[in-house]
């Protein structure tokens, strides 16, 4: 995978931004024995669990700390 960066700030960004942000940090390999990262966010894909700071209500530092 290649490297995305930082997450974009809210204030500087659209959903549409976030969303392929986090699409491109978390993508799905479609083959979950492998993988792992569902297992990251509590059995939930990355869009889900990211919803908070793809909608904007919330950066993705808080919305990552609250999953831990």
């Amino acid at each position: 995978m290649a490297f995305v960066g930082r997450a974009p700030l809210v204030a500087d960004s659209t959903r549409e931004e976030r969303l392929a942000w986090v699409r491109a940090k978390y993508p799905c390999i479609s083959n979950c024995e492998a993988c792992g990262i569902c297992k990251m966010f509590h059995g939930r894909d990355a869009v889900h669990a990211f919803a908070p700071y793809i909608d904007g209500r919330a950066e993705m530092r808080e919305v990552a700390r609250g999953l831990r």
